[in-house]
């Protein structure tokens, strides 16, 4: 049996691979989180085409890809920052903030609470409680704001839980967060998956904020996570000066940089994306709401928390039982505040959801 430090993430498939025996070109990861699609038809026809990209530099500014994604998102490209990775992205932005003391939302991501670690600064932790269904009530939320916070990370749909903030409530928390001058970095890593992302999505509010960073990439959605490109939205213009000056250039390779461009015009794959997703979420949420043996979360990304009720079973036991049969979940006890009992799943193929749920309903 996987004992707690050995639990397996999505990019573990090396790992799997030696533990298990399985070859991981043999693996079905429902724990990457990444868009079953796979690539962009139109990235994957047309980057040949800019290969003599790589002969030269990049534009030190990525005028063309910043215009790109600002037409994307509905933002000026004067206010886009591309880096590599939204994980660069994290690490950049927390080291100019400095923290002292931040706040995160969690369960979440460990990687922002490591990179406050490694600038010296604490970590608190503001929990989503189960019993709400990990649901945020932004009026509880607002009295553990004060004066003591420089910094509060939010991820937003939020892994793994796959709950969401709606922009009102997010307005909200930022008139908080600006009475207290806490700076404030949401990471929408997932915001594409949501069934209506406009509802949630926080770069309107960079018009009116200057407290606010917003960050995603195109790992997940976009299928791309050999890519690392990720970019960040903020109506601080002072911030993106000073980080523009200090920040190393050519951040991100040219090929990046063209398939950027042309991953984001790609707007059939993205509609088809949405409405896969969308389907399946749909099913795989009501068909297990129905076992009585699993608690389901309402999911607003492209995964979803499952808590196992089954006495018996534990989010190790049914990982083993998946990946025998080429299948990984998520153990999810190794975020703060879940135990054994939870694992998490990503959305794939109609017929891989199936695989799954039929694999999982055999231990529960």
């Amino acid at each position: 049996m996987i004992k707690h430090k050995d639990h397996f993430h999505g990019s573990d498939l090396e790992k799997i691979e030696e533990v298990y025996g399985i070859k991981k070109e043999d693996i079905t990861s429902f724990s990457a989180n990444v868009n079953p699609l796979g690539i962009s038809p139109k990235l994957r026809s047309s980057l040949i085409d800019h290969i003599d990209a790589i002969t030269s530099y990049p534009d030190r500014e990525y005028t063309s890809l910043r215009r790109r994604i600002g037409a994307y998102v509905g933002a000026p490209a004067e206010s886009i920052l591309v880096g590599n990775g939204s994980t660069e992205l994290i690490s950049l932005f927390i080291q100019m903030e400095h923290p002292k003391k931040a706040l995160i939302l969690g369960p979440t991501y460990s990687e922002y609470e490591r990179e406050i670690s490694l600038g010296g600064g604490t970590s608190l932790y503001f929990p989503l409680k189960e019993e709400d269904d990990f649901v945020l009530h932004p009026e509880a939320f607002r009295t553990a704001l004060n004066e003591s916070i420089d910094l509060l990370v939010i991820c937003n749909p939020n892994n793994p839980t796959s709950t969401a903030i709606s922009q009102d409530s997010m307005r909200k928390i930022l008139d908080e967060c600006k009475r207290y001058d806490i700076f404030v970095m949401v990471d929408e890593t997932y915001v594409e998956f949501a069934p209506d992302a406009a509802a949630v999505d926080s770069i309107p509010l960079t018009h009116f904020y200057n407290n606010l960073v917003v960050l995603r990439g195109v790992s997940k959605f976009f299928a791309s996570p050999g890519l690392r490109l990720g970019y960040a939205v903020t109506g601080n213009a002072d911030l993106l000066k000073y980080i523009n000056t200090h920040k190393n250039p050519w951040t991100i390779n040219s090929l990046a940089a063209v398939a950027g461009e042309l991953m984001f015009s790609d707007e059939e794959y993205i509609r088809k994306t949405r409405e896969l997703i969308h389907r399946e979420r749909t099913r795989c949420y009501e068909e297990m709401k129905g076992w009585g043996t699993v608690k389901v979360y309402k999911p607003t990304a492209n995964f979803m928390l499952v808590k196992i009720l089954k006495e018996g079973v534990d989010a190790d036991v049914l990982f083993e039982h998946a990946i025998k049969r080429g299948l990984m979940i998520r153990n999810c006890s190794t975020f703060p505040f879940l135990d054994e009992r939870f694992f998490r799943f990503c959305f794939m193929s109609p017929e891989k959801n199936t695989e799954l749920l039929n694999c999982l309903h055999e231990l529960l």
